[in-house]
């Protein structure tokens, strides 16, 4: 056990070596999932032996899935333009970097990733794949294409062709384009705030509280306190895990309350909700 932890660190390092810098941005998504496929290897949680099953599958199952089903993803989407930029290329690198990945899984994800990029991959296939795997887990595969989506934002914008491949995909994964919107909504409000919402927000910075929260400025202060709550309930850290989640992941969900709760304690002190 202990010699595939270190392993994992060790390729860590050299990824380090390798790659520039690496995008802030994955601060919080390497943190998600971090050293649970280091743990994962040494408990067996990244290979086959869980087998597949129909009614969705156990958490170890779930993160083999998942691992495979990013690269896959993310190959394709850097691909449906026509070209993969160097920024996708660095974005790929980024989470094979953040997440602390062995020389083993790099290597895996790399193979992945050129797989998907193939026009004939039956994306449609691997995703129905997840999705069964993730059954009656919504907050798992709204996880899978806030990780997706960070492709095509690495560009500052999401072309016809990409938008209409991510619809696509969480269609096949039951993310409704209202959920798709939120979430693209509150992922730019992050890259606009950095590590959290200023209080002393200008009126854009309000704006962008509210999209955070799923809202609009005309809404109610109850609507905007129900908002808050649901958002905190449906990212509680410790209802995920109970769901499934990797350990690791706990961090995605730490983090977004933490977001949550910035946007609306601005906005609850701009009201003087009590």
């Amino acid at each position: 056990m202990a010699k595939v932890s270190w392993a994992g660190k060790i390729g860590g390092g050299v990824l380090g070596l390798l790659l520039t810098g690496g995008n802030p941005i994955f601060a919080a998504i390497g943190a998600l999932i971090g050293h649970q496929f280091d743990r994962g290897l040494s408990g067996g949680g990244l290979s086959r032996g869980a087998g597949y099953g129909l009614g969705g599958g156990a958490p170890a199952e779930r993160k083999l899935v998942f691992f495979e089903s990013v690269f896959l993803a993310m190959g394709h989407i850097a691909k449906v333009d026509g070209r993969v930029s160097e920024e996708e290329i660095q974005v790929a690198r980024a989470i094979m970097h953040q997440w602390r990945l062995g020389p083993k899984e790099v290597h895996k994800a790399i193979e992945l990733f050129s797989r998907g990029k193939r026009t004939d991959f039956p994306i449609d296939v691997q995703m129905q794949r997840l999705a069964t795997v993730c059954q009656h887990q919504p907050e798992l595969l709204r996880t899978f294409m806030e990780v997706l989506m960070e492709m095509p934002l690495a560009n500052g914008s999401i072309d016809s062709a990409e938008r209409d491949l991510l619809w696509r995909i969480a269609e096949l994964l039951g993310v409704g384009r209202p959920e798709m919107a939120h979430l693209e909504a509150i992922m730019r409000a992050r890259k606009s705030f950095g590590h959290g919402f200023d209080a002393s927000a200008n009126d854009n910075e309000s704006d962008q509280a509210y999209q955070a929260l799923g809202v609009t400025p005309a809404a109610s202060d109850d609507e905007v306190k129900t908002a808050y709550r649901r958002l905190m309930n449906q990212n509680h850290p410790d209802k995920l895990v109970a769901k499934g989640l990797p350990d690791s992941m706990m961090e995605v969900a730490i983090e977004r309350t933490r977001e949550i709760r910035s946007a609306y304690e601005l906005l609850r002190d701009q009201r003087g909700i009590r």
